[in-house]
């Protein structure tokens, strides 16, 4: 491969100008391989639209010297009001620095038009030194305490930084931390009435697709020892026990559970309808 050649996420040449469309964006968005996404819009234009698509970080287009090297090795998508100037000279810039980079089609203009989810930015927690959110909670977590981070880190903070703690400090580890707690008693991000955290997260965050809702009737069946609501919500329970006694690292559990999360909402989005057919040769009608 030519020292200068830069390939995208899907393998693509890198080394012109590229762009990607909202739908096939939204189509990354919220799995393993979706691309990074940096929001450059000029102070104005995010006020007068103060969401952010999925995901998405603001950089400021006249810091991107500064702020590309970090993105060596990531494939990257650069979001501006209409998908126009800054977006095409910021990925340019990228590029210069072997960083996949492509530009959304419309911006995001574009993006609402095309009527998919965005962020309100006053929702996200104030990020850390390092740009990161940080959540507690308290540990050996089960299912919302597991289905809360995949929420955020796929569809709200990929860098998100998750404490777990022993409950009677959660809220104090929070103010000494600058945490944001979450799934206790007297916070914002807590269960609602019959609603669990993960219901209030998918709210709060514009985040209301179809397959999420389903997902998140699911969590909250299993959370709530409603079983009744969703038919897969047993499966969901069984899983996540088992997920709690194969791991004593809490950390490490986490992690095994992104994996059951992605597998859960891959489900619910693109392959609730499909059956498994067995035995193979069984006659058809």
């Amino acid at each position: 491969m030519p020292k200068n050649r830069v390939l995208n996420h899907q393998g693509r040449n890198m080394s012109s100008y590229t762009s990607i469309s909202p739908d096939k964006l939204s189509r990354l968005i919220g799995t393993p391989n979706a691309p990074t996404l940096v929001d450059v819009r000029i102070d104005e234009d995010f006020s007068a639209d103060p969401r952010l698509i999925p995901g998405a970080v603001r950089r400021s287009h006249l810091d991107v010297q500064d702020w590309a090297p970090r993105m060596t090795g990531q494939s990257v998508v650069v979001i501006c009001h209409k998908g126009l100037k800054l977006s095409e000279g910021t990925a340019a810039w990228l590029r210069c620095g072997s960083v996949a980079a492509e530009v959304l089609e419309g911006g995001q203009v574009g993006w609402t038009q095309a009527q998919l989810p965005t962020v309100p930015a006053d929702r996200i927690p104030k990020r850390d030194g390092r740009g990161r959110t940080v959540w507690v909670t308290r540990s050996r977590p089960k299912i919302d305490r597991i289905a809360c981070p995949w929420l955020i880190r796929r569809f709200v903070d990929p860098a998100a930084v998750f404490l777990f703690v022993t409950p009677s400090e959660v809220e104090a580890v929070a103010e000494r931390f600058g945490a944001t707690p979450f799934d206790v008693e007297n916070v914002f991000w807590s269960h609602r009435g019959e609603l669990c955290t993960f219901d209030v997260m998918v709210s709060e965050f514009g985040l209301s697709t179809p397959a999420l809702e389903r997902l998140a009737l699911m969590v909250r069946a299993a959370d709530t020892a409603r079983l009744d609501l969703s038919p897969e919500a047993p499966g969901l329970l069984a899983a996540s026990l088992g997920l709690s006694r194969v791991f004593d690292d809490d950390l490490e559990q986490l992690e095994a559970g992104m994996l059951l999360y992605d597998a859960f909402y891959r489900w619910c989005r693109d392959a609730s309808g499909e059956t498994h057919n067995w035995p193979t040769n069984k006659a058809k009608p």
